[in-house]
């Protein structure tokens, strides 16, 4: 896919602001590493990860992306009245009804004749609503539009802490130990037509998509019928099968992301990848061959925010002047199901 008329106008965030250390987790785990004669330290050590970040108890989510995307509008001078589609993309969501993005909307003052609806992929959401945006601006049919996320992790990881304190098992912590990498933000990427005065214009050039669901299997998060429990929130990943078959199909959308944009690995500056760990950008960084130089992360100290983690990662990437004007620039997304979607930004 190409786009001739698309720009990423402005990139909006919102850190969560409960700092949140794996030793810190590990704490709580305390009984659970003894029963199962394990040391402390495995967290930082197996991830990467020193700490992530949590919402306070109760924080809406659509008020996270609501900061987020209000920062976005003001960083490029359009006002809410000139948002023709607004997607909330967060796998984080207030209720199975309405839209998340109608609080958003709400909250936001976003004109009556936007359309308005939330997106869901995993991590990709973001990456998805901004090909759904792009799309719309590309025909024509709207001149701005904004995609905003929000996750929450603190929910998750407190419902899985308690699981593993009542059954301390081995097989159990291996399956969880993703869920505890997981921290919250809020993130919001506006796109425009260029048309704008005040906006900026980092040409979004194109992308690719590819897909292995018959992994689909690998990483899930949702409700489950626990006896005299009723439902339950729960989470469970195979991690080494995900990063195995994640790095396959990351080979294959690069190879195809590489013939689509006309570039070779060489000829791009930098690279946005999603923040999973040490081990999954390692993996990753050495098999389509870019080096750690050209890629910029966040999860040591920010954990994996899911869909929050690509847009949020490249607005400190700005902020830092680690993306220069000029910079061909590679966001490199990848989420359970699992499908992997990768866009070409001209900064």
């Amino acid at each position: 896919m190409h786009y001739s008329r698309v720009s990423i106008g402005a990139l909006g965030y919102e850190l969560a602001p409960v700092v949140v250390t794996s030793d810190d987790i590990e704490e709580r785990l305390d009984a659970v590493y003894r029963a199962l004669r394990m040391p402390q330290g495995q967290l930082a050590a197996l991830t990467g990860i020193r700490e992530r970040r949590f919402w306070e108890e109760g924080y809406p989510v659509s008020r996270g992306a609501a900061t987020a995307g209000r920062r976005a509008l003001e960083a490029a001078g359009v006002s809410a009245g000139e948002i023709g589609a607004l997607v909330y993309a967060g796998v984080n969501r207030e209720a199975f009804e309405p839209a998340t993005a109608c609080h958003v909307a709400s909250d936001l003052g976003i004109g009556a004749s936007a359309t308005i609806y939330d997106i869901s992929n995993a991590c990709l959401g973001v990456l998805n609503g901004i090909l759904d945006v792009a799309n719309r601006i590309e025909l024509g049919q709207i001149r701005a539009g904004l995609v905003v996320s929000c996750e929450t992790a603190r929910e998750i990881n407190d419902i899985m802490i308690d699981r593993m304190i009542e059954r301390p098992a081995m097989d159990l912590f291996a399956k969880t130990i993703a869920t505890f990498t997981g921290g919250s933000g809020a993130a919001a990427v506006l796109l425009t037509d260029g048309s704008f005065e005040g906006a900026q214009s980092h040409r979004l050039l194109g992308g690719v998509a590819e897909s292995a669901p018959e992994h689909f299997g690998l990483c899930e998060w949702g409700l489950m019928p626990e006896t005299g429990k009723g439902v339950r929130a729960y989470m469970s990943t195979d991690a080494p099968s995900v990063l195995r078959h994640g790095v396959a199909l990351g080979m294959r959308t690069w190879e195809h992301f590489l013939r689509e944009m006309d570039w070779r690995a060489e000829d791009i500056d930098k690279v946005i990848c999603h923040q999973v760990g040490h081990a999954n950008r390692d993996a990753i960084l050495k098999a389509i061959g870019i080096p750690e130089a050209k890629d910029f992360s966040t999860y040591e100290y920010l954990g994996n925010m899911g869909t929050v983690s690509l847009p949020l990662t490249a607005a400190l990437a700005d902020e830092r002047e680690f993306l220069n004007p000029g910079d061909r620039v590679a966001w490199l997304g990848i989420g359970s199901g699992l499908n992997c979607l990768m866009l070409g930004v001209h900064w």
